[in-house]
């Protein structure tokens, strides 16, 4: 997989998966009505050709109120469903705002589903803010930071989420700011983890 890295952008070529055809249709319509989101966990690895499964994506948006809101719901109605609730109301109000977390799929698909949450977090809005445009087959969206995410997947601390963490290490270790990673690590207090599973084990 040739892929061209630079700080903001990174572009490449493959086949296209179901879970990538999934992400750019939703994400072209995110795009087209100028929201600002960001992708991350599982479904970063999976992009740049880790082999695992995932039923689901991560994504930030920016906070939008309930017109916004709305402008989504309906553009995406006609070729997608909202898990948690049929009325944009209560999508908005209960689910996205009082719970922050809602779920979308395909029409009559439960999997794979887009799980859209605002940033509450200073990390949440560290990740929005600083997000990375790919660009896939020459279609558009954003995930986050490479070395934010290795660094989240190393303190989510699960064996999928490490070997996550380890995968993308080694696809971008090239590219990698080792600072801002290891500004990240200290951050999230798992210097231990990544010196055991990025730097010593690279060594070997």
């Amino acid at each position: 997989m040739d892929i061209k890295y630079s700080k903001d952008r990174i572009e490449f070529e493959k086949e296209l998966n179901s879970l990538d055809k999934f992400v750019i249709d939703f994400c072209s319509i995110l795009n087209k009505l100028k929201i600002k989101y960001v992708i991350m966990s599982g479904y970063v690895a999976i992009l740049f050709g880790r082999n695992r499964s995932s039923e689901d994506i991560d994504m930030f948006i920016e906070e939008i109120d309930f017109n916004k809101f709305k402008s989504i719901w309906d553009e995406l109605k006609e070729n997608f469903s909202c898990v948690n609730a049929d009325d944009v109301e209560d999508a908005f109000y209960k689910y996205l705002k009082d719970i922050n977390q809602i779920r979308f799929s395909r029409k009559d698909r439960y999997v794979p589903n887009i799980e859209m949450k605002f940033p509450k977090r200073d990390i949440d809005h560290y990740i929005l803010e600083n997000r990375i445009l790919v660009m896939l087959n020459k279609h558009m969206f954003f995930i986050a930071n490479i070395e934010e995410q290795i660094a989240y997947k190393l303190y989510l601390g699960s064996e999928k989420d490490i070997e996550d963490a380890v995968y993308l290490y080694e696809i971008f270790k090239e590219n990698i700011n080792v600072s801002l990673l290891d500004h990240f690590c200290r951050k999230l207090n798992i210097e231990e983890t990544a010196k055991k599973h990025l730097y010593e084990s690279a060594k070997d």
